[in-house]
C-alpha cells in the first residue's frame, strides 16, 4: 500500500451561474433531471449517484471565455436526442468532432452517451434512472481491457 489514496469517481462538479432560476431553466429545456435540493444561491441535479451543483455567482461567464480545452462531460443517454435539444434551445453546437457547447454563462459542455464509455453505474442506479445498461463494441473492450467487465 502506498499510502496514498486512490481517486474512484466524482462526486459532483459545481458550475458557476448567473442565476439559479435561470440556470434550471435552461437545463431543464435540455435535459430530464431531478431536483436533488436547492438553498439560497445553490440547486443540485440529481445524476444518480452524483450530482451536478448549480452556484449562483453574480459574475459568473461575465468577460471571460472557457479556455478551449476546459470542459466537462455529461453522460446521457441519448446523445442524439440531447443534440437536438441543445439546437432547438438556439445553442451554438461548437466546431469539433464532439457535441460541445457552451452554457449562458460560459461553462463549456461535452455530451457523452452512456453506450460510447467505458463509465459505469451500478445496476440499481441505472435501473432506477431508466437507462440500458448496453454498451458499444469498443466501450466493452475498453472495460475487459481493464478487468472491469
Amino acid at each position: 500500500m502506498s499510502g496514498r489514496p486512490k481517486l474512484v469517481g466524482i462526486n459532483h462538479v459545481a458550475l458557476e451561474v448567473g442565476s439559479i432560476d435561470e440556470a434550471l431553466a435552461f437545463y431543464g429545456e435540455l435535459f430530464e433531471f431531478t431536483l436533488r435540493g436547492r438553498v439560497p444561491g445553490h440547486a443540485f441535479l440529481d445524476l444518480g449517484d452524483q450530482f451536478l451543483a448549480l452556484a449562483e455567482t453574480p459574475d459568473a461567464g461575465r468577460g471571460r471565455m472557457t479556455p478551449p480545452g476546459r470542459h466537462f462531460g455529461l453522460v446521457v443517454d441519448d446523445r442524439e436526442a440531447a443534440r437536438v435539444r441543445v439546437e432547438a434551445a438556439g445553442v451554438t453546437i461548437l466546431p469539433g468532432a464532439f457535441l460541445d457547447f457552451l452554457d449562458p454563462w460560459n461553462n463549456r459542455i461535452e455530451i457523452v452517451a452512456y453506450a460510447d464509455l467505458q463509465f459505469t453505474k451500478a445496476a440499481a442506479v441505472l435501473a432506477k434512472l431508466g437507462v440500458d445498461p448496453t454498451k458499444n463494441a469498443e466501450a466493452e473492450r475498453q472495460l475487459r481491457d481493464k478487468g472491469m467487465a
